[in-house]
């Protein structure tokens, strides 16, 4: 047997930029490959002044004093700074005047006669929405640096409740939907987390995931204990039947939607924790990684610029096939995408359900 294996893909095309008529936003944008070659170099010949000046692009409520601390093996980035990740993925695109724009296509997973349901949501809803559940989220007493953990299916609310964490200084903790409760009780105490967003099911392939039920079966193990959860609010999405516990739930519905749409982003030092994200804890305990303000958020938009040549306003619309419940689903679904102002697909189940062509289907309508 041979010792290493043949390609049997190849790919020689070259996709040029946008013509330089064509570019628009933010001043990063550039309009040849000469000029990303450059940029790239200038990145690694000069990485302080290249990512100071990029960061000037973005909003500061504090101007950093100091591009890069570095003392091995810890970085500070934008040392001195305060900012917001939702204000600078969704409050200043309003700002701009570009509050209509669209910032998330979401579609169902069900069919129905008339086809899959469609939600379209720009960036003044995402302001609106993001502030009801931040205001939702205050009301049951989570304040600046507490976790909050969500465990969802891909639906809008999943969006809305990440963006509304950073939005008040919270911390969110996003555990995949396809984890059992051990999962949950394992994040939850680690991170002390007394707040839990969920849904009563998730479509996947055809069937309905209990989330709402693994939530309870995880708060049980928890009752009694020093990391009892305290809330649990849950959207309404399959209408499976659902256990309810009157001391701790509260329906989405109620919650969010009354609360004010009114809720300022809090400026926030660019090494606050914006949020933990677990490994799988398939070789060992699950560990938290954290994931930073500032340099998070300058980075991930700028490398979604330039891997995916965003453009806005010319009727692009970004896919990303991925869950939110892992770091590319929250890097290029969310704080990568929307800060570059051009409309980020969800797609609420699996790209392949039902086969053979919902994928292409998807490619096809949006």
């Amino acid at each position: 047997m041979s010792d290493s294996a043949d390609a049997v893909m190849h790919e020689s095309r070259v996709f040029q930029p946008p013509k330089a008529s064509e570019v628009g936003g933010p001043p990063w944008h550039v309009a040849s490959l000469d000029e990303y070659r450059k940029i790239h170099e200038r990145s690694i010949a000069d990485p302080e002044g290249f990512w100071g000046e990029i960061a000037k692009e973005f909003h500061w409520f504090t101007p950093f004093g100091k591009v890069l601390e570095w003392n091995l093996p810890d970085a500070k980035w934008f040392v001195g700074g305060t900012t917001n990740l939702c204000y600078n993925a969704v409050d200043r695109q309003v700002d701009q005047g570009h509050g209509g724009s669209p910032a998330i296509i979401w579609e169902s997973e069900p069919i129905g006669e008339a086809g899959p349901e469609v939600l379209t949501l720009t960036y003044k809803d995402l302001q609106e929405q993001t502030s009801r559940c931040a205001n939702a989220l205050r009301a049951m007493g989570v304040k600046k640096g507490d976790v909050v953990t969500i465990y969802m299916g891909m639906v809008p609310e999943l969006a809305v409740a990440c963006l509304a964490c950073v939005r008040i200084g919270a911390v969110h903790s996003v555990i995949f939907g396809g984890f059992s409760s051990s999962a949950i009780v394992d994040r939850v105490t680690d991170a002390k987390s007394r707040v839990i967003v969920t849904c009563d099911g998730s479509w996947r392939r055809g069937s309905i995931v209990p989330l709402k039920d693994n939530v309870d079966a995880a708060c049980a193990q928890l009752t009694d204990t020093p990391d009892a959860v305290q809330h649990v609010l849950v959207v309404r999405r399959c209408g499976n039947d659902i256990t309810w516990n009157s001391m701790t739930d509260a329906w989405w519905h109620d919650a969010v939607d009354a609360a004010s749409p009114a809720c300022p982003c809090e400026p926030l030092d660019a090494e606050h924790m914006a949020f933990l994200l677990y490994t799988s804890g398939s070789t060992g305990k699950p560990k938290g990684i954290v994931h930073t303000t500032g340099g998070y958020m300058v980075f991930t938009a700028l490398t979604s610029k330039y891997t995916f040549n965003l453009v806005p306003d010319q009727g692009q619309v970004y896919w990303c096939t991925a869950d939110i419940g892992w770091i590319t689903g929250h890097s290029y679904i969310l704080y990568g995408i929307l800060p570059n102002r051009v409309p980020s697909l969800m797609y609420e189940g699996a790209p392949n359900h039902p086969e053979p062509d919902r994928f292409w289907d998807i490619v096809d309508r949006h």
